[in-house]
């Protein structure tokens, strides 16, 4: 099977030995996306998950036009939130992005993220 690295200027660049997407076989796997602006590299809207979730999904976006798919093609997405509590406050957006036949979807509280990072996603998609 074929692996095919996927980079666009259109999202953060990697910051370290990894690919924003692999292309392998009819699947796009995405490293996992924060709020990082694609144009300067700074965290934006520190502290506010909503936000950073309408940034992340944008970030996705253009990765997934890279590859050749869109939203409406991921399979599978991984959420890692830093506070529960704030789940509601996430969902409340990414329900706006996936509306038909939404992802699976697997969302995991973890600890220890940037000052001011709230969320990180990572997405699978199936690429036609």
């Amino acid at each position: 099977m074929k692996k095919e690295v996927i980079l666009t200027k259109n999202a953060p660049l990697p910051k370290g030995p990894y690919s924003q997407a692999i292309r392998a076989g009819n699947f796009l796997f995405l490293s996992g996306q924060a709020a990082w602006d694609p144009e300067t590299g700074k965290l934006l809207a520190l502290g506010d998950i909503a936000t950073q979730t309408k940034i992340i999904i944008k970030n996705i976006s253009a990765i997934l036009k890279a590859g050749g798919c869109s939203i409406n093609n991921v399979v599978k997405v991984i959420v890692f939130i830093n506070d529960l509590n704030n789940f509601n406050n996430f969902n409340n957006v990414y329900k706006k992005y996936f509306v038909e036949n939404p992802p699976a979807r697997s969302t995991v509280e973890i600890g220890n993220f940037e000052e001011g990072m709230c969320i990180e996603m990572d997405v699978i998609a199936l690429a036609q």
